[in-house]
């Protein structure tokens, strides 16, 4: 994520939440950003450091369905060259590299705390700091929309094979991928009483749209042998 809602304490009106869109960076699992003093939020932090950062994915039609997640922390200013997070945010956004060295700008660093995340509905914790620190990049991100893509345009039988065997959906009379990651995908499943979102999880975790592919072949085999066989 490049974007994201950067929530800070007002000075005026005291004490109120206030956002603003930002752009942000990543070091360590800490968020990055490269703010100007006459910002308001820059304001608000030379103030009071505490402060959460709102980043959400987008593509779904229905934008609950998307993942989120909200990061808590008190955010503060770096050194003076800024080190690591300065080449954390130039290597994520190169263009800001003519700004960044204007006498009013400055990186500044959220420390994580806290973690909630969202990933649409029913799905949703508190993750530790462990966890987070831990946690890599999905290696599909790059090309999920691609394997979504293909799904919806060509292989829409399959999808509802899918919830058919794979889930407690019935009555389903057509359904769409909306995400695939390396444990599973997640569907919307229209029924009589409205769209269901759907996950169903891979037998073993993948890493390449070949994977994918072997995990998907598999399953819709499988589904098609249960839907024949008689009861």
């Amino acid at each position: 994520m490049s974007t994201g809602t950067l929530c800070t304490l007002a000075l005026e009106p005291e004490g109120y939440p206030y956002g603003s869109f930002v752009t942000v960076a990543f070091d360590a699992g800490n968020p990055i950003f490269l703010i100007s003093g006459l910002a308001e939020h820059t304001r608000n932090l030379e103030r009071d450091a505490r402060a959460s950062l709102l980043v959400a994915e987008s593509g779904a039609a229905d934008p609950l369905a998307n993942g989120r997640v909200t990061l808590l922390g008190p955010c503060r200013r770096v050194d003076e060259d800024g080190g690591s997070a300065r080449a954390a945010f130039l290597t994520a956004h190169p263009n800001s590299a003519y700004y960044a060295d204007f006498s009013d700008f400055a990186f500044w660093k959220l420390s994580v705390n806290a973690i909630r995340y969202i990933g649409g509905y029913g799905r949703m914790s508190w993750i530790s700091q462990e966890d987070w620190r831990a946690a890599e990049p999905d290696p599909l991100a790059t090309s999920a929309a691609g394997i979504v893509a293909h799904m919806n345009a060509d292989h829409g039988d399959a999808l509802v094979l899918y919830c058919t065997t794979f889930s407690r959906a019935t009555d389903i009379t057509a359904a769409k991928m909306t995400g695939v990651d390396r444990y599973g995908f997640e569907m919307s499943a229209t029924t009589p009483d409205g769209p269901r979102p759907v996950r169903v999880a891979f037998a073993t975790p993948v890493s390449t749209p070949e994977q994918v592919r072997a995990e998907l072949v598999a399953m819709v085999k499988h589904a098609r042998s249960v839907s024949s066989s008689p009861h």
